[in-house]
This record gives C-alpha cells, structure tokens and sequence, in this order.
C-alpha cells in the first residue's frame, strides 16, 4: 500500500511525472527486486504482529500460564494476582525454561543470515529446527498420531499423495501437524497440574464448609472464612516456590 501510495503520489505530481516511469521499470524489472523487497517487508510486518501468538504456540507459556490460572481460580480470587502479574511472571518463566532453545536459533539461523553468510531458507530451517527439536520432546506420541492422520486424510480427500507421517519418524513431521499437536499435550499438562493444585484447596473448603454448617451458620458463605486459611496454607508450605520450580523442572 505504501509503494501504491508513493506511485499515485509521483503521477498526479507534474513535478514527479518524469520520475514515475522509473518506478514503474523498477518494479516491472526482470530481476523483481523491489517487489521482493516490498513483499518481504510485509512478511516481516505479519511476523511481527503475530509474534505474540507464535511465542504461546511453541514455547512453554501455554503450560505455565494455565497452571498459574488455576492457581488463583484454587485460592478463590478473582483478580489477584492481576492479569498483568501472572503473564508477566509466565513470560520470564517461559524465557528462563526456553533459553538455550533461544540461543540456538539466534546462533545458527538468525545470526548468520544478518552476516549474509547463508540464505534465508537455510536460516528458516536452522531457526526452526530447535523448537521442532523441543516440541518433539514434550508432545504426546497419541496427539501427533492424532493430527498426522488428520492431515493424511486432508490430503487424500483433495486427492493428493501424501506419505505418512509417524511419530517415529519425527524429524519428518511438519509444523502444520506439530505445533497443534504440541499445543494441546501442553494444555492437557497445565489441566494436570493444575489438578494437583485445586485439591488441597478443595479439601480446605469442604472442611470449612461442614464446620459452618454444623455449627448453624446458613446465613455466612463458607469461601469467606475459607480464603484466609488458604491464603495462610499456601504461605506456610512457600507455594509460589514449589510451583515455579515444580513447572520448571517439568520441562528437564
């Protein structure tokens, strides 16, 4: 939009009249180098924009942060921690687990294109190599199995050969099939843990809540005398400890 933009500009100018058809040579030129440039921009644009969404898709943010949600759904409240806390307390537990992921891509893939000492496919394919590399240890061989006959039946209904692809062969599998196959083991891990964590607190509502009852309080809510001896448990036992390190040591 932006070239467009420039090119309307340059012929409705008398002033710029004579230099529109050296603009328009440019980008009607054999080697296409404008285009290409201009069609690379928009591709890193899109990149960018959805940089967010790729971080959740192919790192451990997605485990963490649903066991950091079911954490404070345990506790009973609603907004505290904030929202603003728990992803950013998720991002830098996210950047600490997939650090050496992080540094090998930039090392091998970007780096090295940026010194323009390989092409841009094979910085793609070393970019993404080590998140392959860690999606393929920690997906499920059943959800991989899953999307790779999804995908085998995609492709056989529009009538093309498709090989199939097994678990067992994983350095062969595609992202189309990985990532949503990762995605999901990481969101049935994070429903685990997080599990793990509402029953101690569930515990601690039942026994208030036959206290209150016995006692005649029908009128009280049992979750408001319940919350400060979950919020007093959760201290004693150093809970925010035990759970950074306990998702932590989930990936190793």
């Amino acid at each position: 939009m932006a070239a467009l933009s420039i090119l309307l500009m340059a012929l409705a100018n008398p002033a710029l009249a004579q230099q529109a058809p050296g603009l328009l040579d440019a980008l009607k030129s054999p080697d296409g180098l404008v285009t290409a440039r201009i069609v690379q921009l928009i591709v890193v644009l899109t990149v960018l924009s959805l940089a967010p969404g790729l971080l959740i898709m192919v790192t451990s943010f997605i485990r963490i942060i649903v066991a950091l949600a079911f954490l404070r759904a345990g506790l009973g409240l609603q907004t505290t921690p904030a929202n603003l806390i728990l992803i950013s307390l998720a991002l830098f537990m996210t950047f600490f687990v997939m650090q050496p992921v992080f540094e090998k891509a930039w090392n091998d893939g970007v780096k090295p294109l940026m010194e323009n000492r390989i092409t841009q496919e094979q910085a793609w394919e070393r970019t993404v190599a080590p998140f392959r590399r860690f999606m393929l240890d920690h997906v499920r061989e059943k959800d991989l199995a899953l999307f790779s006959d999804l995908a085998e039946r995609a492709e056989a209904g529009r009538g093309d050969r498709l090989d199939r692809m097994r678990p067992e062969d994983p350095e062969k599998v595609s992202l189309r099939v990985l990532i949503p196959a990762f995605m999901i083991s990481e969101l049935r891990r994070g429903f685990e843990i997080g599990f793990l964590l509402l029953l101690p607190f569930l515990v601690i509502d039942l026994i208030v809540s036959t206290v209150v009852m016995s006692m005649g309080m029908m009128m009280l809510p049992p979750t408001v005398i319940s919350l400060p001896f979950k919020i007093l448990f959760f201290i004693l036992i150093d809970g925010w400890n035990l759970l950074a390190g306990g998702l932590v040591r989930s990936f190793y």
